[in-house]
């Protein structure tokens, strides 16, 4: 496996485009013209691209700023991005999952049974796979006002809300599902979504730039998305309702970069087992890596337990990949596909709504992911 230490020497060196390459060159010189054409257009201001293969890095660069404007900033590969949409699986699904394995809560577990508040308006019969898998008849978002009287609040609006479809019977992706899954988290264990996915999942990988509500030096590398208050969002969560729940929420707020991305992605791989060197780190069983990646047929495509696999949602997803691959997009401009059939992983980060909330990235990182699937890859 390729020494990210060495990596991020390199890039304080100020190398940000380096790269690390065990793919044609003719699929590197594709991928390359293509992030230059999409940051000229202006779909996003810069990007880092990772891809594994084989429980290695086989590539690994960045592209263009992660700052533009009077003070402009180059990409690094070692930049902190906001995550968005990619907390759900990446966090929230992850600690469901463990919670499931520890056998502290089921698929089948109805959120009532957790959370009894959560009943009003035939909620009740709401299962944590109809959350997961977005078929709980819940609202995509409820109005952001809710969010402005503290958490507290917040969480009675969402337990007063009503359904707009019937539960199980169809497909709407919801960030109010992941907001409940949180709650359901924080119910069963005790510790918030940040806490519990620090202590189970992010340490034991050693991930340690990835959590909720970044640190100092984390947020001084991170790439600002959007204006707040006429200031840059530096390393505070862009999605305004994961802001007002205090930047720790089931569907929003993670932050992360490529590397540890890739060490997620690795464990993934490996069935819920990352290896470094003669160590071996578990954190998910097979079984339930398994379960959490199998198909769960929806009303309009294919998803996984917080993944999506073939939705109206998987245009990033290119369509080169097996009928196994898993993954999901975020909002700010980021994406993460395993595909364990092919035994790879492609990582896209981008904050593609900086500066002025108007790039699109998710059908430019299907056709990077189309070339990267036939790259022609091998071990060397």
């Amino acid at each position: 496996m390729i020494l990210f230490s060495v990596l991020l020497a390199l890039s304080g060196r100020g190398f940000a485009q380096h790269s690390l390459i065990d793919m044609r060159s003719d699929s590197q010189n594709a991928i390359e013209q293509l992030v230059s054409e999409a940051i000229d257009a202006g779909k996003m201001p810069g990007a880092v691209i990772c891809v594994g293969h084989q429980e290695k890095v086989v590539y690994l660069k960045a592209f263009g700023n992660r700052q533009v404007g009077d003070d402009p900033q180059v990409m690094t590969i070692d930049t902190v991005f906001d995550m968005a949409s990619l907390s759900k699986p990446v966090a929230t699904a992850t600690c469901l999952m463990k919670l499931i394995e520890d056998g502290q809560l089921q698929l089948a577990s109805k959120v009532v049974d957790v959370v009894p508040e959560f009943s009003p308006h035939g909620k009740d019969q709401i299962t944590i796979q109809d959350l997961l898998v977005h078929q709980s008849g819940l609202i995509p978002d409820n109005p952001l006002s809710d969010y402005f009287d503290g958490p507290d609040l917040a969480w009675k609006r969402v337990c007063d809300l009503r359904l707009i479809a019937s539960v199980g019977k169809e497909f709407k992706y919801s960030d109010v599902n992941f907001i409940v899954l949180a709650k359901v988290i924080e119910k069963v264990s005790g510790q918030n979504v940040h806490e519990f996915s620090h202590e189970h999942i992010f340490a034991p990988l050693g991930m340690n730039e990835t959590g909720y509500n970044p640190a100092e030096d984390l947020k001084q590398r991170s790439a600002p998305t959007e204006k707040r208050d006429e200031q840059w969002i530096r390393g505070i969560v862009h999605d305004p309702r994961a802001f007002e729940l205090e930047g720790v929420a089931g569907h929003a707020g993670l932050f992360s970069t490529a590397k540890d991305l890739a060490v997620y992605a690795q464990m993934m791989l490996g069935n819920g087992e990352f290896k470094r060197g003669k160590e071996s780190i578990r954190v998910l069983s097979s079984q339930t890596v398994k379960t959490m990646t199998s198909d769960y047929r929806v009303s309009s495509g294919i998803r996984g337990l917080g993944w999506d696999k073939q939705s109206p949602f998987s245009s990033n997803r290119g369509d080169r990949l097996s009928k196994s691959a898993f993954g999901h997009g975020g909002f700010t401009g980021t994406v993460l596909w395993i595909d364990p059939e092919l035994d790879l992983f492609f990582i896209f980060l981008s904050n593609r709504v900086h500066p002025n909330g108007k790039g699109n990235v998710n059908p430019l990182a299907g056709q990077i992911l189309n070339i990267v699937a036939d790259s022609g890859m091998h071990s060397k």
